[in-house]
């Protein structure tokens, strides 16, 4: 039987820093890059914990480029070619360490991966990307991809409770995204009634992630400055950001004119729009608008 839980639950929007003294002067002195050694990789990372969402307008090698001047990461969508990914390696092999490719958790998504990854061998970091980060199978996809590439750095969710965390943690994965139905285009939660509010979501996942080493990513429900703190206030290691990165020139989506304004079209990855561009229509199990 379902159990309701009447603890409260936080959002960004529930909740404000409050001011502690300081020896800083300005906010200049701030020194934003943070060095990380990950759990089951080894791998370590050096930059500032911001990450491009891996949506197909915005985690685009464009972006990467110019993130990766200013040691911001880049999840790169997963619907470039293994020759678009060979173009970007040649003429911007700089920007490599701080991308990653990014998969589903098929067959044909591993097939692809693999590829890349294998063509590529400056690609140190993985994110596995599903709806629904508490299958069995995503656990078992995680463990097999840790299999194959172990000195990979791996990115794995969607997820929102620490036991999960955990679990993919253990699986081999490094970095856990937090995250089901904060963004800002994102309908999970009017579509399934599925979701958390993310700050609490982020606290409670901070702490399982960091009792084993593991790190996480806020992954959504930014929508301000401001939120991006109270994400790392609250824990998380990473944040990822995709409204907040839309709509740039090194955006990929469409520029239409709305009320007389230029707009760029932006959407989820599991929207109307990314199954019609991507996997050539809504299947019939999935929900319609």
């Amino acid at each position: 039987m379902p159990r309701v839980d009447a603890d409260l639950k936080l959002d960004f929007k529930d909740v404000l820093l409050r001011p502690k003294r300081s020896s800083l002067k300005s906010r200049s002195e701030v020194d934003l890059v943070r060095t990380f050694t990950f759990r089951n990789s080894k791998q370590t990372f050096t930059g500032i914990p911001i990450i491009a969402a891996n949506m197909d307008t915005v985690g685009t090698f464009e972006m990467a480029k110019t993130l990766s001047k200013h040691t911001l990461f880049t999840a790169i969508h997963k619907h470039y070619t293994l020759e678009d990914w060979k173009n970007f390696a040649s003429t911007s092999p700089e920007c490599l360490e701080h991308v990653a490719a990014s998969s589903g958790s098929s067959q044909t998504d591993l097939g692809k991966l693999s590829s890349i990854l294998e063509a590529i061998p400056l690609i140190k970091y993985i994110c596995l990307d599903v709806a629904n980060g508490y299958s069995e199978h995503f656990v078992e996809f995680v463990k097999t991809v840790h299999a194959k590439f172990p000195n990979h750095t791996i990115m794995a969710g969607n997820v929102v409770t620490g036991e999960m965390v955990e679990e993919l943690i253990l699986a081999g994965a490094d970095i856990i995204k937090v995250g089901i139905g904060p963004g800002s285009v994102c309908t999970t939660r009017i579509k399934t009634g599925v979701g958390y509010p993310q700050l609490s979501a982020v606290i409670e996942c901070a702490d399982s992630a960091h009792g084993l080493k593991g790190h996480i990513i806020s992954d959504g429900g930014c929508s301000c400055p401001g939120d991006v703190a109270k994400a790392f206030g609250a824990g998380a290691d990473f944040v990822m950001l995709g409204g907040m990165f839309a709509g740039h020139d090194q955006c990929s989506g469409e520029v239409t004119e709305k009320n007389g304004k230029k707009v760029m079209l932006f959407y989820g990855m599991s929207s109307d729009t990314a199954m019609k561009k991507h996997a050539g229509g809504v299947a019939e199990y999935r929900y319609h608008t």
